[in-house]
C-alpha cells in the first residue's frame, strides 16, 4: 500500500492535476498545483469557485 502512494506522488509530478497532461514549457501553478496551460488554471479555479459555492449553499452552515 505504501509503494502504491509513492508512485502517486510521482505521476502528480510528472503531468497536470486537471487534465492529466504533460508539461511543456511553462508551468502554471494555482494554489500550489501544478497545471499545463491557461485552460486548465481556468477550469481548476472554476472548480474551487464552484465547490466553495456548494459549501457555502446551506448543507454545510448551521444556523441558529
Amino acid at each position: 500500500m505504501h509503494i502504491g502512494f509513492r508512485n502517486s506522488l510521482d505521476h502528480s509530478a510528472t503531468c497536470c492535476a486537471i487534465c492529466g497532461g504533460k508539461f511543456g514549457l511553462i508551468r502554471h501553478y494555482c494554489w500550489r498545483t501544478a497545471l499545463c496551460s491557461k485552460r486548465c488554471v481556468n477550469r481548476f479555479k472554476a472548480r474551487r469557485e464552484a465547490d466553495q459555492k456548494w459549501s457555502y449553499g446551506g448543507i454545510w452552515v448551521m444556523t441558529v
